[in-house]
C-alpha cells in the first residue's frame, strides 16, 4: 500500500514538473530543434558517461573495503545492474538490487552495502550542490523564488558538508548528536526510522577512517560528475549549443538534484524539468532545451539500462531477482559463506 501511495506520488509530482517546464511550448519549433541534432556526438557523450560509471565503481570499492576488498573491474557489472534497476523501476529499487547482487556474488551484507550506498548519495548531493553554486552567477535567468530556494540550497550544502566530515571524522559522536537531536525534535513515530539510518550511515562511515580512503572518495565523487558533465556537453554541440561547461555543471546539478524527489522510474519528469528549467534560466530557448533534454535523457537512460540488462542475464539473475531484493533488504541475514 505504501509503495502505490509513493508510486501514486510520484506520478503526480513528474507529470506537474514536467507541465510546468513546457507549458507554452511551441510543438513545430521542438520538432525542428530535434531535427537538427547531430547524433554523432552521442558517441563521445556515452562513452565519457561509461567511464563516469567506472569511477564510481572505484568510488564504491573504497566504501566496501573494511568489509571486502573488491576490484573495481568486479563491481562496474553490479553498478551498471543498479542503475538498470533504477531505470525500470519505482522508488530506487536499483539501489537493493546492488545490495543483493553483491549479497549473491561476493558474500557483503546487505545492511552494510546499503550504508555505503547511503553514503554515496550523500556526497553526490553535495557534489551536486557545489555544482549549483559554481553555476549559479551565470543565470541571469532564474526567477526571483528560484534563487531563494538555490540560496536555501547553499545552507544546506554547508550543512550537508559538515555532516558528511563529521562522520568522517568522529562517527560515534556524530551519531550520538543526530540521535539526540532527533529523539528531541522528530514525532515519536517517526524517529526511530531516522535513528535506524543514522546507524546504518555510521556503519558505513567505517570506510572513512583512513585518510586516503577518504581523499579517494571525496576525488572520485567530485571527478565522477566532472566526467558527467562532459556528456552533457558532447551533445549541446550535437545542438550547435553555445552553452559553456561550467553552464552544464549548473545544468547537471540542478537537473538530478530534482531527482531527489520521488518520480517516475528513470527519474522521468523530474530530471528533465530540471533541465529544461536550468536551461532556460541561461537564455536556451524552450523549444531546444526541451529537444536536448530529451536527447540527454535518453542517452542517459538507453545505453545504460541495455548494458545493465546483460549484465543481469550474464550473471543469471531473472527479473524476478529485482523483486526479491526488496524482500532480502527487509530480512534478517545470515553469515554467509564466501
Amino acid at each position: 500500500m505504501r509503495r502505490r501511495l509513493l508510486l501514486i506520488l510520484g506520478i503526480l509530482i513528474s507529470i506537474a514538473l514536467l507541465a510546468l517546464a513546457v507549458r507554452g511550448l511551441h510543438l513545430q519549433e521542438f520538432l525542428a530543434d530535434l531535427s537538427q541534432a547531430n547524433l554523432f556526438w552521442l558517441l563521445p557523450g556515452i562513452g565519457a558517461y561509461f567511464v563516469a560509471v567506472f569511477v564510481r565503481a572505484i568510488r564504491w570499492k573504497f566504501l566496501l573495503k573494511p568489509n571486502r576488498d573488491i576490484a573495481a573491474p568486479r563491481l562496474f557489472p553490479i553498478v551498471v545492474i543498479g542503475y538498470m534497476g533504477n531505470n525500470i523501476y519505482p522508488a530506487r529499487i536499483g539501489e537493493l538490487v546492488r545490495a543483493y547482487v553483491l549479497r549473491r556474488k561476493f558474500g557483503v551484507p546487505i545492511a552494510f552495502t546499503l550504508s555505503t550506498i547511503l553514503l554515496e548519495r550523500l556526497m553526490d548531493a553535495v557534489v551536486m550542490l557545489g555544482f549549483v553554486l559554481i553555476g549559479l552567477p551565470r543565470a541571469a535567468g532564474l526567477s526571483d523564488q528560484v534563487r531563494s530556494a538555490l540560496g536555501v540550497a547553499g545552507v544546506l550544502f554547508g550543512l550537508a558538508t559538515l555532516v558528511f566530515f563529521g562522520f568522517a571524522l568522529a562517527p560515534r559522536a556524530a551519531a550520538r548528536i543526530a540521535e539526540a537531536v532527533i529523539n528531541r525534535i522528530i514525532p515519536a513515530r517517526f524517529a526511530p526510522k531516522l535513528v535506524g539510518m543514522v546507524e546504518r550511515f555510521v556503519e558505513g562511515a567505517q570506510s572513512l577512517k583512513n585518510p586516503l580512503d577518504l581523499a579517494g572518495l571525496v576525488g572520485t565523487s567530485i571527478t565522477v560528475w566532472l566526467i558527467e558533465t562532459v556528456k552533457y556537453w558532447c551533445i549541446a554541440q550535437g545542438f550547435g549549443m553555445s552553452t559553456s561547461y561550467p553552464d552544464l555543471m549548473l545544468v547537471n546539478g540542478i537537473s538530478n538534484l530534482f531527482t531527489i524527489l520521488p518520480g517516475l522510474p528513470g527519474a522521468a519528469g523530474t530530471f528533465d524539468s530540471g533541465s529544461i528549467l536550468a536551461l532556460e534560466a541561461l537564455g536556451v530557448t524552450q523549444a531546444l532545451a526541451t529537444a536536448y533534454t530529451v536527447v540527454l535523457h535518453v542517452a542517459l537512460w538507453l545505453p545504460v539500462t541495455a548494458l545493465g540488462a546483460y549484465f543481469m542475464l550474464r550473471e543469471g539473475l531473472k527479473w524476478n531477482d529485482l523483486r526479491a531484493a526488496e524482500h532480502a533488504a527487509a530480512e534478517p541475514e545470515q553469515p554467509t559463506k564466501n
